[in-house]
């Protein structure tokens, strides 16, 4: 069982996450996406279910999807299958059971240990948002909205949403968003590309967009008054999300920035975390029509 008592302060870039492995690699997930960790059970198989996904089991009632890791990355099969371990996981309004090889412990680190992957081995088809050094082991950070965006398409960002809301007029109002994956970049920016806001400059991390706001702040302060909003995820090397709102909501010169905390992990218990740090809206991915109506709100 996993205990998610412990809340992390809001704002510390602070990131507690799950070690698990699959073969002899070593991977991480955010601790606050776990619900449990259970032995395996039985499967009922699903006809006709994407091939990663083994079929459902019965969770005290609650009937849930199994994905295989393994399956998903590529890699062989378990070798001792009585040694795995099932991650029951909730994010982006969905429970998921991760099939894994086994769980090592719970580590609490920085975001700015996360180092970001090369672009040497990191494009748009990559699953790694970032990587850390623990115990002279490299543990890799899963991209999980793309792995699960891959197995299922509907339960991802569907830039179709934004065509239901209308006609649509052109906006130049300068919005800077922070999001570390590649892939969900390119959603974004397609996103906000059709409901017509031209003028969208992107950053891999809150650190990259935090320089950004910075270096125009004492170079070219005048250019701030162009910025009209900053939508952020919360999970990202460097600096997340919610370190990054504080520190735009402490500096005078730039807290009158709205900030639209736009991530998985916005949940009825966590919600609190990005009211503390001074988030002016916070919506849960993949809510993308609803992230497009409050910007239309704040901008009108």
């Amino acid at each position: 069982m996993v205990e998610n008592e412990i809340l992390l302060e809001s704002g510390t870039n602070e990131l507690e996450f799950v070690e698990f492995g699959i073969g002899e690699s070593r991977f991480g997930i955010n601790v606050i996406k776990v619900r449990e960790i259970i032995n395996p059970a039985e499967i009922t198989p699903v006809p006709n279910s994407h091939p990663c996904v083994e079929g459902i089991i019965d969770i005290r009632g609650e009937v849930l999807p199994v994905v295989d890791i393994a399956k998903a990355l590529g890699y062989p099969p378990s070798k001792n299958p009585k040694n795995d371990k099932y991650i029951i996981s909730e994010y982006n309004q969905n429970k998921i059971v991760f099939h894994v090889h086994y769980v090592t412990q719970i580590h609490r680190v920085t975001w700015n240990r996360i180092e970001k992957p090369s672009d040497i081995y990191h494009g748009s088809k990559s699953q790694i948002i970032g990587f850390v050094r623990i115990n002279c082991n490299m543990v890799l950070l899963l991209d999980f909205e793309k792995l699960m965006f891959e197995i299922n398409p509907e339960i991802g960002i569907n830039v179709d949403d934004v065509k239901k809301l209308g006609t649509r007029k052109i906006s130049m109002k300068q919005i800077l968003v922070a999001e570390d994956s590649v892939f969900l970049r390119q959603l974004i920016s397609e996103t906000m590309e059709e409901a017509g806001y031209k003028n969208v400059l992107m950053f891999e991390n809150g650190e990259e967009l935090w320089k950004f706001l910075k270096n125009m702040e004492q170079n070219t302060p005048e250019k701030l008054q162009e910025i009209s909003l900053i939508i952020t995820d919360i999970e990202m090397p460097q600096m997340d999300g919610h370190a990054l709102t504080r520190k735009i909501k402490e500096d005078p010169n730039l807290q009158q920035l709205p900030v639209i905390i736009f991530s998985s992990l916005i949940t009825p218990d966590l919600r609190h975390k990005g009211e503390t740090v001074g988030a002016n809206a916070q919506i849960s991915k993949p809510e993308i029509a609803e992230l497009v109506k409050r910007i239309d709100e704040m901008l009108s």
